[in-house]
């Protein structure tokens, strides 16, 4: 309900709506101390990421990709590399961290929200410009260079897991479940959802829908990304 309220308000201001959700936040969690639970609140927003790099997903057609695939492959994979860089060489030398807790940190904060930017260049009825478009392609590299940057977590630490897998089998199952998502999007989801779509049943196809995001996100988290 604040969130409504906030969003409006800080709309009417000129302010955005992202600032209004940002104000929000501080004001129900650290200020009034309204909500306190960390992990609720993490699995509630990690429902929000989810279903943003799905949506993310549905406009990534392959036509698409390759027209644009200087500025996501060369403009973005060099802003990923470069600040990243940076930003471990600062953690290093700066706050004195290990160089493996250097490159995590770096690389993580190299990274963008997709839905902070996006959200503000549709306000600014901005999306078509040739900057934005640009925006979105080191965006979109960002989103895909999420999946390596999380396998390359277990094959960082210095110490595996007691009693769990090392970290060679913990990206190599990482990649066996990207490739599996791969081929079940590839040869079984998309022939399903067209059987769906024949039976005019809007609403299961927007059930279908909802349960490949969720089952997709599961099939993840159970491989450790």
């Amino acid at each position: 309900g604040g969130a409504v309220v906030a969003a409006a308000l800080f709309k009417r201001l000129g302010l955005g709506t992202v600032l209004g959700y940002l104000t929000l936040g501080v004001v129900v969690g650290p200020m009034a101390r309204l909500l306190t639970s960390g992990p609720e609140i993490l699995d509630f927003a990690g429902l929000g990421v989810v279903f943003l790099l799905f949506v993310i997903g549905l406009e990534l057609k392959p036509a698409r990709l390759w027209s644009m695939k200087l500025a996501i492959f060369g403009l973005g994979l060099l802003q990923v590399l470069a600040t990243g860089t940076v930003l471990a060489a600062l953690g290093i030398w700066g706050v004195g961290l290990s160089w493996r807790a250097a490159v995590v940190a770096g690389f993580g904060l190299a990274l963008s929200s997709t839905a902070f930017v996006m959200q503000i260049l549709e306000e600014r009825g901005e999306t078509s410009q040739r900057y934005a478009q640009t925006a979105f392609a080191v965006l979109l590299f960002q989103d895909l260079a999420i999946v390596p940057l999380l396998a390359l977590v277990p094959v960082l630490s210095p110490i595996p897991p007691q009693g769990g897998p090392g970290p060679l089998t913990e990206g190599l199952v990482g990649i066996g479940s990207i490739a599996a998502l791969f081929l079940l999007g590839r040869y079984i989801i998309n022939p399903v959802f067209r059987i769906i779509a024949n039976t005019g049943a809007r609403e299961v196809m927007i059930a279908a829908a909802l349960f490949v995001v969720i089952g997709s996100a599961m099939l993840m988290q159970l491989a450790g990304l």
